[in-house]
């Protein structure tokens, strides 16, 4: 059959979903990705997938400049014929979900998160939630990646419970984000910021928190990994990033597919996000046996386990996240081996993402099985 997967970007569908397309396409099925094209589109076409590229203005929050996207994603829909459809990211869960609802397209949604939208709680807001409200009525399931994300939709009545599951993110591939253990010999401490250079990746509150534990210790180095991202109306710029790198606080490593060549050599992965579904960051950073400082907040507490494989941190508050870095920083090598060990046997029993690929499987055949 025909299965069409539609994200925002091509990167997202590339980075998520990949496993779970080859997978399917093991099993016979033929794959489609709908997506806003960047320089992953040509690496899913090498995967042997379809790619259409949708215009999606990525940069706005105005739903209604985006309404046109409903009639592009039809045109696509209807051309392609699909069987089913599987969406992920805000404007394909509501746009195409209304497309594929005229065309009486069987959809499987996966809120993976909430995004700028919900965590500003702007007038834009109540709107998104209206067209969330409308458009799910079309979706045959919808996936949660955490409880808090769940319980926001039914206690706004955006949603139906019986179409509704919890699972735990787009999962991560334990056989390659192994542990380095070898890593605790080096002498020098590196903690490693992972994700978009978005202000709600909590990327300032990153760097002044390395401000405040420089002062007192000189050697640690604080390390950022990933792509500025300037399309986004969140990002720093890149003058904001030249600071910083000429301040010497922090050190910038630019952005890379193989990120587990990275993490191997750090103490410990940092993420001050305001808000997740269920950070991938988190979890591969979990499946490499990493200790992890991350912020009490949905998506970040769901994979981290308090003074057991890290340290949650209060959100939007440096000094909290400095006393945080600074409490790991000074665990005995031991102590902290351990948060790591713990972190490496939660990502195999529940983030593993043979688990997510099962999940989706059974939606899409459950839903297909008369096909």
């Amino acid at each position: 059959m025909k299965i069409i997967f539609s994200s925002n970007i091509a990167w997202s569908i590339f980075n998520f979903r990949l496993k779970l397309l080859k997978s399917l396409q093991d099993d016979g099925h033929e794959i489609y990705t709908v997506a806003f094209p960047d320089e992953y589109s040509e690496k899913l076409k090498e995967q042997g997938f379809h790619f259409t590229a949708i215009n999606l203005n990525n940069n706005t929050t105005n739903p209604f400049e985006d309404l046109k996207i409903i009639y592009h994603y039809y045109k696509i829909y209807k051309k392609i014929s699909p069987d089913i459809i599987c969406h992920n990211a805000i404007k394909p869960n509501i746009y195409g979900t209304i497309a594929a609802g005229m065309l009486n397209i069987p959809v499987v949604n996966n809120i993976s998160g909430l995004g700028t939208l919900f965590i500003k709680r702007k007038f834009s807001t109540q709107i998104a939630k209206l067209l969330y409200r409308f458009s799910q009525r079309k979706a045959s399931k919808i996936f949660f990646q955490n409880k808090d994300d769940l319980n926001l939709f039914l206690e706004n009545k955006l949603i139906e419970k019986t179409k509704a599951q919890i699972i735990q993110g787009s999962g991560v591939d334990t056989l390659r984000f192994i542990p380095n253990d070898a890593k605790e010999e080096r002498i020098d401490f590196n903690f490693l910021f992972i994700g978009r250079l978005l202000y709600d990746k909590g990327i300032r509150e990153y760097f002044e928190a390395a401000e405040l534990l420089k002062i007192k210790y000189p050697k640690i180095k604080f390390n950022i990994l990933g792509p500025l991202y300037e399309n986004n109306a969140t990002a720093i710029t890149k003058e904001t990033l030249a600071k910083w790198i000429n301040s010497e606080t922090i050190i910038y490593l630019g952005q890379t597919d193989r990120v587990e060549e990275v993490v191997k050599d750090v103490n410990c992965v940092v993420l001050p996000s305001y808000r997740e579904g269920l950070s991938k960051v988190l979890i591969e950073a979990s499946s490499m046996g990493l200790p992890i400082v991350t912020t009490n907040v949905p998506g970040c507490r769901d994979v981290v386990i308090d003074t057991e494989t890290g340290f949650l941190c209060e959100v939007r508050n440096s000094k909290d996240l400095a006393d945080k870095m600074e409490k790991m920083f000074l665990l005995p090598v031991k102590e902290r081996m351990e948060m790591g060990h713990n972190a490496r046997k939660r990502a195999i029993e529940i983030f593993d993402e043979k688990i997510i690929t099962g999940h989706y499987k059974e939606a899409i055949y459950a839903l297909t099985q008369s096909l």
